[in-house]
């Protein structure tokens, strides 16, 4: 089965991102408070100027989907500039500090601001590309599978490694690829003991080529 690794999203074009955040109040979110909720009434552009923060849905039960994760010059809430709700959650991973751009402004700044406005566009896409890789995921892929395929995703290039520099929790993974965290620690405790990745408090490194099959 394939392990190829989604595209990684462009970098953002800070001072523009400075200049839209600028527009906002700034406001600080302690770690785990949910900043906005699935299926509310949206309307504000939400900058990150420092913290990170998760990304996630509601599925059956009292279970939830991780989605994305987003930290200093991303911005969280375009889909709804539409005027429609929410379609999913963010909370707080760390006390971070957020500009809240109304959403009059946040328009009135991508209609001034053509190529800003393009760069938009290509963030919509890759977070649609996202989401389809996901649901692509789920359904067509076992579980050693889409737990290699997250790790691709994540990992950035560093000094020629393969570097997930804020490796997640086997909770987290778990919720990501729809397993239990008690698969993804066997299926990483296996990794770990091949050589294929190696982890270093909160980061980890993949040393080599992951297997294809488990």
């Amino acid at each position: 089965m394939s392990t190829s690794t989604p595209p990684r999203r462009r970098l953002h074009d800070r001072a523009s991102i400075d200049a839209l955040a600028d527009l906002g109040t700034s406001a600080v979110f302690e770690k785990g408070t949910v900043i906005v909720s699935e299926g509310e009434r949206g309307g504000s552009l939400f900058v990150i100027r420092s913290g990170r923060v998760q990304v996630f849905a509601g599925a059956d039960g009292d279970k939830q989907v991780l989605i994305d994760e987003h930290g200093p010059g991303d911005y969280f809430g375009e889909m709804s500039l539409d005027g429609h709700t929410r379609s999913a959650s963010v909370r707080a991973l760390e006390q971070s500090t957020i500009s809240v751009v109304p959403r009059e402004q946040a328009l009135a700044f991508i209609k001034g601001n053509p190529a800003w406005s393009l760069e938009l566009i290509f963030e919509l896409a890759h977070r649609a590309r996202l989401a389809t890789d996901n649901f692509k995921s789920l359904a067509l892929f076992d579980v050693y599978s889409r737990i290699t395929r997250l790790l691709l995703s994540l990992a950035q290039t560093s000094n020629g490694a393969q570097v997930i520099p804020a490796m997640p929790t086997q909770s987290e993974i778990g919720q990501r690829v729809g397993a239990s965290r008690e698969m993804v620690g066997i299926i990483l405790r296996d990794l770990e003991t091949g050589g294929y990745i190696a982890r270093n408090g909160h980061s980890a490194t993949i040393m080599k080529a992951l297997p294809k099959r488990w």
